[in-house]
Parts: C-alpha cells; sequence; structure tokens
C-alpha cells in the first residue's frame, strides 16, 4: 500500500494571493508596488506646486505692504513742512500731561522702578538682561553694594529739559532756555566745550553714558581711568545713568565706570538702568507704533520725564539730515557719525513725539529757541 506523501500535506498554507494577470494583482506583486510609487510621485510633485503657489503668494503679498502699507511715515520733507505750519504755537494741555503720567506709572511705574536700588532688587534678585532673551543677573554682595537705597530724585520735578544730540541744536541759541530748566538730562555724555554753551547750555542733572562708549572712547577703562575721571567734571554732580543690566558686554565697562567713578571721590553719582524698566517702556512704545529693535536713549529719558515731570521739554531731537530751512545738517551738533541702520526707528519716534507736542502733552523746541525765555 502506498504511502501518503507528507511533503505535500505537510506543506504551510499560502496566506497571500498569487499575482495573476486576470485578476487585480495583490499589494505584494511587483504591478501593484510600481502603481504605488508612481502615485507617491505624483503626490510629492502636487505638493511641491502648491507649496511654490503659496510662496509666491507670500511673496506678493510682502510687495503689496511694501508698496502700499497701511500706514507709511512721512517723507523728510512733509515731516518739514508740518514742523513750518505748526510754527511756534504750542499749548500745555494738563489733562492730556496727567493721562501719560497715569499711563506710564500703570506700565512702567517710573518713580520706583527707573533705576536699580536696594528697595527694588534685593539680594538674590535675578535682573533678566531687557537686550538679550537667554542672559540674567543675580543680585549677590559685590553688586548689592552699588545700588542706591531708593529713589534719590525729589519728587515731584517741575520743568524738565530732556537735551538730544541733533545737529539741529547748532547755532539754535537755545542754551539759556536749557539751562533755566529744574531737572535737565542728557544723552550719552555728549561734549559742553565752550564752542557749544551757547546752543546747549551748562548744566546737567542727568546723563546717560552707553557702555559703547566707555569701550570705544575709553579703551574700556582697562590701561588708564584718569582721563574718563577728567572728562567726568563737566557734568558736576549729576546722576550717571548706565544700562548696566540690558546686554552681557555692557556690564563690566559700567561696573569699572561705577569703581573709576568711586575710587576717584567724583561728586558724580552712578545709577543703573533697571532692566524692567526699560523693557515695558520698550513695550509701551511698541503698542503706541513704534517698531524697532531698541528705543533710542532719547526716547528713554523723554518716558522717565514724562512719568516724573510737571512739564517736559525736548531739545536736539531731529533725525533728519536736513533743517527746517531745507539746508543739510550734520547728524549730531558734535560730529555726523550715523547710528545703525535698522537698531533705532527715530523717525518713527520724532513722528510719536511730535503728535505729543500738538496735544501739548510736551514741548518740542526745533530750530532756534527765542531770544527772550518764555517766548513761543
Amino acid at each position: 500500500m502506498r504511502e501518503p506523501n507528507h511533503r505535500i500535506t505537510d506543506r504551510p498554507a499560502i496566506t497571500q494571493p498569487l499575482c495573476s494577470s486576470g485578476a487585480e494583482p495583490a499589494a505584494s506583486c511587483p504591478r501593484r508596488v510600481r502603481t504605488h510609487g508612481t502615485e507617491g510621485k505624483m503626490l510629492a510633485r502636487c505638493y511641491r506646486v502648491k507649496l511654490s503657489v503659496w510662496a509666491a503668494l507670500c511673496v506678493l503679498v510682502l510687495c503689496w505692504f511694501y508698496a502700499f502699507p497701511p500706514y507709511r511715515l512721512p517723507s523728510d520733507k512733509q515731516i518739514v513742512q508740518e514742523v513750518l505750519r505748526q510754527g511756534g504755537l504750542w499749548h500745555k494741555n494738563q489733562t492730556s500731561i496727567d493721562l501719560y503720567r497715569k499711563l506710564l506709572t500703570g506700565c512702567c511705574d517710573p518713580k520706583r522702578m527707573f533705576a536699580v536700588t536696594k528697595e527694588n532688587s534685593p539680594m538674590g534678585k535675578v535682573l533678566w538682561y531687557d537686550g538679550e532673551f537667554y542672559h540674567w543677573h543675580t543680585v549677590n554682595n559685590e553688586t548689592h553694594s552699588l545700588f542706591v537705597q531708593s529713589n534719590p530724585l525729589q519728587l515731584p520735578l517741575k520743568k524738565c529739559a530732556v537735551v538730544g544730540n541733533g545737529g539741529i541744536l547748532r547755532h539754535s541759541k537755545c542754551g539759556r532756555d536749557i539751562d533755566q530748566a529744574d531737572f535737565i538730562m542728557r544723552c550719552n555724555l555728549p561734549p559742553l566745550t565752550k564752542e557749544y554753551v551757547d546752543d546747549v547750555g551748562t548744566k546737567t542733572h542727568l546723563v546717560t553714558a552707553n557702555p559703547s562708549i566707555i569701550e570705544k572712547r575709553y579703551q574700556n577703562l582697562l590701561w588708564s581711568r584718569k582721563g574718563f575721571v577728567d572728562s567726568m567734571k563737566v557734568y558736576g554732580s549729576s546722576y550717571i545713568y548706565m544700562p548696566a543690566f540690558s546686554m552681557k558686554p555692557g556690564t563690566d565697562p559700567s561696573l569699572r565706570a561705577y569703581y573709576a567713578l568711586s575710587d576717584s571721590s567724583s561728586n558724580l553719582t552712578m545709577l543703573f538702568a533697571n532692566p524692567e524698566f526699560l523693557r515695558t517702556v520698550g513695550k509701551f512704545w511698541k503698542a503706541h507704533g513704534i517698531h524697532a529693535k531698541r528705543l533710542s536713549t532719547g526716547l528713554f529719558l523723554v518716558s522717565l520725564a514724562l512719568g516724573l515731570c510737571d512739564e517736559v521739554t525736548t531739545y536736539g531731537f531731529w533725525p533728519f539730515s536736513v533743517g527746517l530751512d531745507q539746508q543739510p545738517i550734520s547728524h549730531h551738533y558734535y560730529d555726523n557719525i550715523l547710528p545703525y541702520k535698522w537698531f533705532h526707528a527715530m523717525p518713527e519716534e520724532f513722528v510719536q513725539l511730535w503728535q505729543l507736542h500738538k496735544s501739548g502733552t510736551l514741548r518740542m523746541r526745533v530750530g532756534r529757541c527765542p531770544a527772550q525765555s518764555g517766548g513761543s
């Protein structure tokens, strides 16, 4: 009797369908694989086409907004014409002054926060750099001892002058006007030598010092401090306001400046700008339409003055290359070095300040000052 063929009965069952020409090919068939590959290429090509279309549309939209922006800054000529139309007319608006002081107090609290103090920055407090997102300083024994106890200004301040460094100050004869203010703020250690006195005055109560000035003008105070200390005497017994905690590279030069003045028994008092105040002021003006990587020093001081002073007058705020007579002028009253492009938005700042001038919130002096104090 013949034995059964176990090799046939023990063969495992075929679980996948066989490929045949007369039936729909199975998923494992070579023809089906080739079909999927073709469909995949078509889908990828379709995706690339859609992506290209969307990219082209985005470019068109950007070009449209560039050519026809919802708001375009007036040209220099238009701004000059607007200032000339306004002329010397100005009327103080106490309601608007009080409103701005209230707004700045609510967002930025300049009376308490404009400078780093022992009260608002105790030991262990983390100061986040306002110019860099990933750097901070934890207040320790060394730095805490450098801070003033509290706001040293005698508030309220009455008439304040905020003096920019614009070239429009040349031949302005504003020196007398400036010196008659109760509190005078200046930007970035400007020269107050005899040749400029008639235009910018002599008095100072608070002057800012950018750490980059310490680096470039005084070689970071690494070799000699005498030149720096001697040059600071022109500011009398004023406050030196430095943003030591805005950007990491600025901390060491600021501390060196502090020690240079302290070791020489200088009459000057160092105040470190509070990065929280600078950050909130930046947000405040951004909400009002100023879009810049960083506000100018002048606008920070104007913000401080609006929060602390009963009346604010600005001088030398003119970021344009021509004066009111349409003649070329230098960028600063003492040189023609231009700021870094795209870093500040000074024309935008001017437009905002000019709106405050027209509303009576502050007064902007542009061009020549009147011969007699108290004129228009």
